[in-house]
């Protein structure tokens, strides 16, 4: 069995001492006044011989792990995805390495998850919360374990997060359909009481108010996120058989938007022409898509980056002072909306 590298054989092969290797390599060069010349032969030299920390021993002296635990609905969505990988991004420039896990919205997988990193000894959670899992966040809370929020969090429990002011978003998205001349405008979201989904809803409601627009009951459909597929068929065909069928649609999320063009799609209905549509988020799929589509861009790095430096901040700090962040969007506007 080939031996485990060493500091000690590193700092043999460049000729410095092994207290020198530990300050480079620990990225405390600066603290220790290390050339940058001398810092990056070591840096290299520590590659090539393809030296491999011992993170147990690290965790022992500092009491850290140097692990995240990242909890999402989906990782396979391509929103929780990109918020993914710059979290995984941004949390290796502090050393540290992110857990991923899916929680597929069901409060007891999320529970599940957020035990097995406990015992993993993460040092603190990013987290996208499903529905009913506030007694989960009170635990973490209740432990001083630190975490973030983000996308959702619960404003009866005072936690950090990390979100969008959906309600603004949906306002605005709406809005626009209105401006072009659109009067029947459906609405199509998960059936769930996050406050992300209420917002979404609340600010759609309230566009329609206040341009004048009633508020139909009908106009305003619900899907399971575990039956996706068959539930938004349902739902787009629902609202397009009304008596007074819609002439708009506002998809909450991406996934529901990329279901919901494909049932379209089935259907034959042209976009612009026979129905105009917004989307929330945005998706790579849309590019493929014969029609330009007008969606509301979020700002996913800038949401990812924060969240870590917030956890980050506690770890280090164990600070209990409650940071709550909250970014806006941007309406892309393209030829799904049509030019009424």
């Amino acid at each position: 069995m080939k031996k485990k590298v060493s500091l000690k054989d590193i700092a043999q092969e460049v000729g410095v001492s092994t207290a020198l290797v530990s300050y480079v390599l620990s990225g405390k060069e600066k603290e220790a006044r290390v050339g940058h010349e001398i810092a990056e032969v070591i840096r290299e030299t520590a590659r090539r011989m393809n030296y491999q920390p011992n993170q147990i021993a690290k965790s022992l002296k500092s009491g850290k792990s140097f692990t995240i635990g990242l909890i999402v609905a989906d990782i396979s969505n391509p929103f929780f995805a990109n918020i993914a990988r710059t979290i995984e991004d941004e949390a290796k420039k502090d050393n540290y390495t992110a857990i991923f896990g899916s929680s597929d919205e069901n409060a007891e997988k999320s529970w599940n998850l957020i035990n097995t990193l406990i015992n993993r000894q993460v040092d603190g959670f990013i987290i996208a919360p499903t529905e009913h899992s506030e007694q989960q966040i009170k635990y973490l809370k209740d432990l001083n374990i630190p975490f973030v929020l983000i996308d959702r969090y619960f404003p009866t429990i005072q936690t950090n997060y990390v979100a969008l002011n959906n309600f603004q978003a949906a306002f605005d998205a709406t809005a626009h359909l209105i401006g072009r001349g659109y009067k029947r405008i459906g609405m199509v979201a998960y059936d769930n009481g996050l406050i992300h989904m209420v917002e979404r809803r609340r600010g759609y409601e309230e566009a329609l108010t206040h341009h004048g627009l009633p508020i139909t009951p009908s106009l305003i459909r619900v899907v399971d996120f575990n039956g996706v597929r068959e539930s938004i068929k349902t739902e787009v065909d629902n609202l397009l058989a009304l008596p007074e069928p819609v002439d708009a649609l506002f998809f909450a999320t991406n996934t529901l938007s990329l279901h919901g063009l494909r049932h379209l799609n089935h259907l034959d209905y042209k976009i612009p022409d026979d129905i105009a549509l917004v989307c929330f988020d945005e998706s790579d799929s849309f590019d493929f898509f014969y029609c330009g589509i007008t969606c509301v861009s979020q700002p996913l790095g800038e949401i990812a980056r924060e969240a870590v430096r917030i956890l980050i901040e506690q770890i280090n700090e164990r600070s209990q002072e409650t940071r709550q962040v909250t970014f806006g969007s941007k309406l892309l506007i393209r030829q799904s909306c049509g030019t009424l």
